[in-house]
């Protein structure tokens, strides 16, 4: 019994449990830093939402690369579709980014935060499978998007600082 319950925590696993640390924690720091964005703006879903959301997708994501790993060649299986672990996680952020969009006297608030809550999950999805030059040109472009374009917005008359 004790050697069942050892094999339950043994890790069996495609992806280092080194590689595996350094996906989640890049996750969160990655998306964190979009948060951080939000965060010091005083805008809804700051820091800990998106670092939360990008180590959730992160999560997903190697879970799904166990499954694949553990499954994928077994013939008596199920096949199993990558594609779905990344609809399902837009899914869940598009349900989140929802949340926090409202209207108020003809004028839609949200749509900001919703998309950079959407772009924390992309994030997340790519650190999870190993794709940093995509995970880190996306938090760079998403940074300059949301910190620049607002200076401009300002700069331009067209938002209140």
């Amino acid at each position: 019994m004790l050697n069942a319950l050892a094999d339950e925590f043994s890790y069996h696993a495609p992806v280092a449990i080194e590689v595996l640390l350094v996906r989640l924690t890049g996750a969160a720091i990655l998306c964190g830093l979009i948060g951080l964005e939000r965060e010091y703006n005083k805008n809804a879903a700051g820091l800990r939402t998106n670092m939360l959301i990008g180590l959730a997708a992160a999560v997903f994501t190697l879970v799904g690369v166990q499954i694949m790993h553990e499954f994928g060649n077994q013939p008596d299986t199920v096949q199993i579709d990558p594609i779905r672990l990344i609809e399902a996680v837009t899914a869940g952020i598009a349900f989140l980014a929802a949340g926090v969009v409202f209207q108020m006297r003809g004028d839609v608030k949200g749509l900001t935060t919703g998309a950079s809550m959407w772009l924390s999950g992309a994030i997340g999805l790519c650190a999870g499978l190993g794709m940093w030059i995509v995970a880190i040109a996306a938090t760079v472009c998403g940074i300059v998007i949301l910190w620049l374009l607002r200076k401009t917005q300002v700069a331009a008359g067209l938002k209140d600082e």
